[in-house]
């Protein structure tokens, strides 16, 4: 607050008694300049809160504000983008499009292939199961892929993960 601000919101007795070199000037430029740390960082408070401006130290605070709960091991920038796209990784949670957009997201590779007809043994397809296939360069990102797909993915459902090549015509 300016001291012309602080002059206001004081008892009209003490306004009165304002003048340009009296101690009561010289405590509001204290007041102002006490004020100046805190303002300036109000003015800043919408960046803090912006997943691509936020401090370094901050995004993980942000990734746990909007429940993401994955240790994303593929770098800040990432994590960075899971938190811009929490809204929609919400809204997709606990379906085969939710899996995929978390897993890109989250890893920034397009090419994961999502089977949800696996053939069992007998060569039927294996009810609530599924099979996920990743790049074989993020096979060392493996603990993050197993956590996305366990939270991702609905608590009745089995999966399989495989790291190389997508087959052919899945999807």
């Amino acid at each position: 607050m300016k001291r012309n601000e602080i002059t206001r919101l004081l008892p009209g007795v003490f306004q009165r008694t304002l003048h340009e070199n009296g101690p009561l000037v010289a405590l509001m430029d204290v007041m102002e300049a006490l004020h100046a740390p805190s303002e300036a960082m109000l003015a800043e408070l919408p960046s803090l809160f912006h997943p691509l401006r936020a401090p370094e130290r901050f995004v993980p605070f942000l990734a746990h504000w909007v429940d993401l709960g994955v240790p994303v091991t593929t770098g800040l920038g990432r994590m960075r983008e899971l938190v811009a796209a929490a809204v929609e990784l919400s809204r997709w949670r606990g379906t085969a499009r939710g899996l995929l957009l978390f897993l890109r997201t989250a890893t920034g590779r397009e090419d994961f292939v999502i089977e949800e007809q696996v053939p069992g043994p007998n060569g039927r397809p294996r009810p609530f199961h599924l099979r996920v296939r990743a790049p074989v360069e993020l096979a060392t990102h493996r603990p993050m892929v197993e956590a996305i797909i366990e939270r991702e993915k609905p608590a009745y459902v089995t999966y399989e993960l495989h790291f190389g090549q997508p087959t052919p015509g899945a999807s």
